[in-house]
């Protein structure tokens, strides 16, 4: 993926987890349990996806490096 993509899906992430965070504070019966377990799905989904694009370019420059 490209940089942009992943600068967008990281602070879409990084959104979401404040929206979880928020949400989590409130007492139990104020949550909105449908919502926190929505963001937090969404949430764990974009950071696995970034985890996932960390390590593709982790892997390239070990390999050009490995291959100089």
């Amino acid at each position: 993926m490209s940089n942009g993509v992943i600068a967008i899906v990281a602070i879409a992430s990084a959104v979401m987890w404040i929206a979880v965070s928020r949400e989590s504070v409130k007492s139990s019966k104020k949550i909105n349990w449908c919502k926190l377990i929505i963001l937090l799905s969404a949430g764990s989904l974009s950071t696995l996806v970034i985890i996932f694009s960390l390590f593709q370019d982790l892997l390239l420059v070990l390999l050009t490096i490995a291959f100089w």
